[in-house]
């Protein structure tokens, strides 16, 4: 295992750390970048970039590189939402995504708001949808950011963290022990189940705010406005008082 491993990361560290760097901010800008972060595995590619980190230099830099490399391709969903959400949505890639999926950002956007931006960074499918989705809603691109900047900063740091430091911890053990190769796997499945368990969490503790009502038609309402209020039955009756009058 040890052998398997060296022969990987020195392979990931022959790589020019500059470019090394960048290329990890475009797999991430594409990742968050509209639909595409449906196919490409952009948490993968930082764990694998960080794992040749060597210093703090490379490792804020790659950090930073991360950060505005998901901005970008958030900004660009955003943007793409604003000028050709509709379009998009009915086109044949949008259909493939589900309608379902569709009415689910909409409708956790139009209850959430800002914390809805925040929270789907770190949700399946929804990372992908919600920068879209903002873009078709009347929420501002400034608050947009405000709410998206702190979870880029934070997702981003979390995995060059945990990549950095399994690689580092592995390269000091190596030598002296023959299972470190297996303390390295561990490390990476361990982080990699604890985020998945963090999403089952989240997305259980979201979930009343995604699902639709029983008297919900499907289509959600905007960002920022609220469902006229329905009143069914003998309390919605409006009754003339004249009319009261002829009746009695």
């Amino acid at each position: 295992m040890n052998e398997l491993l060296d022969g990987i990361l020195g392979l990931v560290a022959s790589v020019d750390p500059v470019l090394r760097t960048l290329l990890a901010g475009l797999g991430i800008m594409l990742e968050t970048s509209v639909l595409v972060g449906l196919v490409v595995p952009g948490d993968t590619i930082v764990i694998v970039a960080a794992t040749a980190v060597d210093g703090p230099a490379e490792y804020f830099g790659l950090a930073l590189t991360v950060i505005v490399g998901a901005l970008i391709g958030e900004s660009i969903g955003f943007a793409l939402g604003r000028w050709f959400g509709p379009h998009i949505q009915h086109s044949r890639l949008g259909r493939r995504i589900g309608e379902h999926n569709w009415h689910r950002a909409q409708r956790y956007l139009a209850r959430r708001g800002g914390p809805a931006v925040f929270i789907s960074r770190f949700l399946p499918v929804l990372h992908s949808l919600v920068p879209l989705t903002v873009g078709m809603s009347d929420m501002s691109y400034r608050r947009f950011l405000a709410w998206t900047v702190p979870a880029c900063v934070i997702w981003s740091f979390s995995y060059v963290s945990v990549g950095s430091a399994a690689a580092g911890g592995y390269r000091q053990l190596s030598e002296d022990l023959h299972g470190a190769g297996y303390l390295f796997v561990g490390a990476i499945v361990l982080f990699l189940v604890i985020v998945w368990a963090g999403k089952k969490v989240l997305l259980k503790l979201e979930a009343r705010h995604m699902t639709a009502a029983p008297d919900d038609s499907g289509h959600p309402h905007p960002a920022g406005s609220m469902p006229h209020e329905t009143h069914e039955g003998p309390a919605a009756e409006t009754t003339d008082p004249s009319e009261r009058e002829r009746e009695a």
